[in-house]
C-alpha cells in the first residue's frame, strides 16, 4: 500500500510543480504535464514499468473529454457553424492526411501504417491552441474562430479514427501478438464477436439506439431522482456511472468507448442538467488527461531521441511546414485575410494531444511497428514544444506588420472638423460619442481598426480610419481647433503617450481619458490628463448599490 502512495505522490508532485511553471512561461498545461513526465521518468528514474498500466487507466480521460465535447455540440450551434466546420475543418483534415499519407508511402511504409501516420499528424492540439487564444485575448478574431472550427471538426473526427484504426492492424504483428498470449482470448471483453453477422449488426445497432434514445428519455428522470436527494456526491457518482457504463457497453459490443461517450454527450447537450454534469466530470477529465500526458512523457525514450535526433528534428519540421502550407491554402480558399490568415496557419501547425491517443490505440491494436511508435511520440511532443514559438512569431512579426500597415489601407482624409476628437470607437467610445452627438456637439472619430470604422459607417456613424497616436493624423483631424479630446483606446502605453503629446503640443486642449485600473489611472494623471475615469468604476458602484437595495437597505443609504 505504501508503494502506491509513493507513486501517487511522485506523479502529483511533478504535476503540481511543473504545470504552473509551464503555464507561467506560456508553454501551456499539456506541455507542462509532458515535461513532468520527462523529469520523473527518463531524467530522474522515479517511475518505472508501471507507467504502461497507469496509461491504460488514464486513457479514460479521453473518453470523458469526448463526452464533454459532445455536450458542447447543440444542434443549433452545429448548424450555425456548418460552413466553417465542414468546409475549413473537413478540407484541412482531408488534405493534410492525404499529403502525409502520400509522403509516407513514398518513403516505403505499408499503406496501413502510412494512413495511420497521416491520421496522427493530421490533428492539432486543442488544449494548447484554445488556452493560448484565451490567454492572448484572440477568441473573437476571425482567425481564432476559424481555428476553433477546425479543432472542433478534428475532435469529432477522432471518433471514426478510433473505429478505423483496429481495421488497419498488420497481419504479421497480429499473429505475433496472438502467439505471445497463447492465441487465447483471455481477458477479452467483447462478448458478441462469435455471433452470426446479422445478429452482431443487430446488437451493435441496438446498443447505439439504447445510448441515444435511452439517454434522452431515461437520463432526465434519473437525474431528477438523484437531484431530489440533495446529495452532491451522489450526483457526481451518477455522472461517473453514466460515462463508465456507456464506455463499458461499447467495449462489450466491440465498439470504441469514446464513440459511446461522444454520442451520450450529444444526447445530453440540451439537458437541463448539462452544466451540473460538466462541473462534475471536468475535474476527473482534467486529472486523468494530465496523468495520461505525464505517462507519455515518462515513456519517452531518450536513447531513441539521441540516436535518431536528426531524423526526428527533420520529420518534425517537415510535418509542421506541410501542415502550415495546407492551412495557408485553406485560409486563402475560404477568404481569410490579413493577420487572421496567419493566425490560422501558425496556430494549428503542430501535432496534437489526440496524436498520443491514436499512437497508443494503434500500438494496442498492432497497427504500428514498435520501432516507429517511439519516433512518432517524439515528433508529436517536439511539435507541441515548438508551438509557443509559433505564437511568438505571430505576436512579434506578423501582428506589427498588419498593425502598422493595417492591411495596407491608407488613412482617410478627414472631411470635417469638430469641437471634440475621439480616439477609439469601441464600446466605451461609442457611448461617449452618442451623448455628445445627441447634444448637437460635432465630433471627429479616429480608429486604427479598419473593420470597426467600416462597421460604424454602416450604422450611420461618421468615423475615419487613422492612427490617433500620430501627430500628423491629429493635425488632419483638426486637433488645433478642437476644445476637447477623448482617448478611449485599448493600448495602455499608447494612451499615456497620447496624453503627454496632447498636453505638450496643445496646452489649451482638455484631455479626458479612459483608464483600465488604478495604476493606469495614476500614470495618466502624471502624464497630464484633465479627467480620468476607470472603465468599470461606475458600473461597479451601480451594481453594489443595487445589491444593497436588494438586501433591504434604504435607497437613500444605498
Amino acid at each position: 500500500m505504501t508503494g502506491y502512495f509513493l507513486q501517487a505522490f511522485v506523479y502529483l508532485l511533478a504535476a503540481v510543480v511543473t504545470v504552473p511553471i509551464a503555464k507561467r512561461l506560456g508553454l501551456g498545461s499539456v506541455l507542462g504535464y509532458l515535461i513532468a513526465g520527462l523529469i520523473i521518468g527518463p531524467l530522474l528514474g522515479l517511475v518505472g514499468e508501471e507507467t504502461t498500466a497507469i496509461q491504460h487507466f488514464a486513457e479514460f480521460g479521453v473518453v470523458m473529454m469526448l463526452f464533454l465535447v459532445g455536450m458542447e455540440l447543440e444542434p443549433q450551434t452545429l448548424w450555425n457553424m456548418k460552413m466553417r466546420l465542414l468546409g475549413l475543418g473537413g478540407v484541412q483534415l482531408v488534405l493534410t492526411v492525404a499529403a502525409i499519407f502520400g509522403i509516407a508511402l513514398a518513403c516505403g511504409l505499408d499503406w496501413t501504417v502510412a494512413l495511420t501516420v497521416g491520421l496522427i499528424f493530421g490533428l492539432s492540439s486543442t488544449a494548447i491552441v484554445l488556452q493560448t487564444f484565451q490567454e492572448k485575448g484572440l477568441q473573437q478574431t476571425e482567425g481564432a474562430k476559424s481555428a476553433f472550427s477546425v479543432l472542433l471538426f478534428q475532435d469529432i473526427a477522432v471518433i471514426p479514427m478510433l473505429a478505423l484504426i483496429p481495421l488497419l492492424a498488420l497481419p504479421d504483428m497480429t499473429e505475433t501478438a496472438l502467439a505471445q498470449t497463447g492465441n487465447a482470448q483471455h481477458g477479452s471483453e467483447d462478448v458478441i464477436s462469435n455471433l452470426p453477422g446479422w445478429l452482431y449488426a443487430m446488437v451493435i445497432m441496438g446498443s447505439i439506439a439504447f445510448v441515444t434514445i435511452g439517454g434522452h428519455y431515461l437520463s432526465r428522470p434519473l437525474f431528477r431522482f438523484v437531484a431530489a436527494s440533495g446529495l452532491r456526491e451522489i450526483f457526481t457518482a451518477t455522472a461517473l456511472m453514466l460515462v463508465i457504463g456507456i464506455a463499458a457497453l461499447m467495449g462489450m459490443v466491440g465498439l470504441s468507448p469514446a464513440l459511446g461517450a461522444f454520442l451520450a454527450g450529444v444526447v445530453l447537450a440540451n439537458s437541463e442538467f448539462r452544466h451540473e454534469l460538466k462541473a462534475n466530470i471536468e475535474p476527473f477529465k482534467g486529472l486523468l488527461l494530465g496523468l495520461f500526458f505525464i505517462t507519455v512523457g515518462a515513456g519517452i525514450q531518450f536513447d531513441i531521441l539521441l540516436n535518431n535526433a536528426s531524423l526526428i528534428i527533420i520529420v518534425t519540421l517537415a510535418v509542421m511546414l506541410l501542415k502550415a502550407l495546407v492551412l495557408l491554402a485553406v485560409a486563402l480558399l475560404f477568404g481569410l485575410t490579413g493577420s487572421n490568415r496567419w493566425l490560422l496557419t501558425l496556430s494549428l501547425a503542430q501535432a496534437g494531444e489526440f496524436g498520443f491517443v491514436l499512437i497508443s490505440f494503434a500500438s494496442q491494436n498492432t497497427v504500428l511497428p514498435t520501432d516507429l511508435i517511439a519516433i512518432l511520440q517524439l515528433v508529436v511532443a517536439l511539435s507541441m514544444f515548438l508551438t509557443p514559438g509559433l505564437f511568438i512569431v505571430f505576436d512579434k512579426v506578423i501582428m506589427p506588420r498588419y498593425m502598422h500597415g493595417s492591411t495596407r489601407r491608407k488613412p482617410d482624409n478627414v472631411e470635417h472638423k469638430g469641437n471634440v476628437v475621439i480616439a477609439g470607437i469601441g464600446r466605451f467610445g461609442q457611448i461617449v460619442n452618442r451623448l455628445l452627438v445627441a447634444n448637437d456637439i460635432t465630433t471627429v472619430i479616429l480608429d486604427i481598426r479598419a473593420a470597426q470604422v467600416d462597421l460604424m459607417r454602416r450604422i450611420g456613424t461618421k468615423a475615419y480610419f487613422g492612427d490617433a497616436s500620430k501627430p500628423a493624423m491629429l493635425d488632419t483631424a483638426g486637433i488645433a481647433e478642437a476644445n476637447l479630446m477623448v482617448i478611449a483606446i485599448d493600448d495602455r502605453e499608447t494612451a499615456i503617450d497620447m496624453v503627454k503629446f496632447a498636453k505638450h503640443a496643445h496646452p489649451h486642449l482638455k484631455v479626458l481619458v479612459r483608464a483600465f485600473d488604478r495604476g493606469h489611472g495614476y500614470r495618466l494623471r502624471q502624464a497630464g490628463a484633465d479627467y480620468i475615469i476607470s472603465e468599470t468604476y461606475h458600473s461597479a458602484l451601480e451594481m453594489g448599490a443595487e445589491a444593497l437595495r436588494s438586501l433591504g437597505v434604504h435607497p437613500f443609504q444605498a
